[in-house]
């Protein structure tokens, strides 16, 4: 698939913002006791999507009615559904100088459509040194979902089925959609908004 930027302007996927917030104090301090200035760009990214991926646990996976918005949030309480993490994996990227964004996904609830459709978010980051972009998705390994990051090669926690409705979104946003912040804003209940309240289309 051929990804679309969002802008032309690299700078506008290093932005600092409210939900974005890489200079908080615990993502700064992460940043400097697990990432090396010495590695080279491939092993910081992968350092930092490790980090998301395995440390920080997806809401639904652990059944925890907690809500994380900001990249800080997602940090502080080690959870958050993709929304967050893909919030926290931007920030743990763009702190460190590398253009990180957002992209989406519209995928079942389940197995099958009789259960729903929600948008999945995911990132994409530049690499440097390829002159390109890729998307990771720090989602979460668990049994039958296996994403990793090695270069330019996509290996993604869901491929996409189109026979049934299911579909990758091709723009790299600067900023996390509108459409997932409000379903974060409006719901005090993770499970619930994962089961009932999340977008289903862009």
């Amino acid at each position: 698939m051929q990804l679309i930027c969002e802008t032309p302007q690299l700078e506008d996927y290093l932005e600092e913002t409210e939900i974005i917030n890489y200079n908080h104090s615990a993502i700064t301090e992460l940043v400097s006791s697990l990432i090396s200035t010495e590695q080279n760009e491939s092993a910081r990214i992968k350092q930092a999507f490790h980090f998301v991926r395995d440390s920080i646990s997806h809401s639904w996976d652990i059944q925890s009615n907690r809500i994380t918005l900001t990249a800080s949030e997602a940090l502080l309480y080690k959870e958050g559904i993709c929304y967050a993490k893909s919030n926290l994996l931007a920030a743990l990227l763009r702190v460190q100088g590398i253009p990180a964004g957002f992209c989406y996904q519209r995928l079942t609830i389940g197995d099958m459509p009789d259960t729903g459709y929600c948008i999945h978010a995911l990132n994409a980051v530049y690499l440097q040194e390829h002159k390109q972009w890729i998307r990771l998705d720090a989602r979460g390994n668990k049994e039958g979902i296996s994403a990793e990051f090695s270069g330019l090669q996509e290996a993604l926690a869901f491929p996409v089925r189109p026979e049934l409705d299911e579909l990758d979104y091709p723009t790299i946003y600067a900023r996390p959609h509108a459409s997932t912040l409000a379903a974060l804003r409006r719901n005090n209940d993770a499970l619930h908004m994962y089961l009932h309240d999340l977008p289903e289309r862009l």
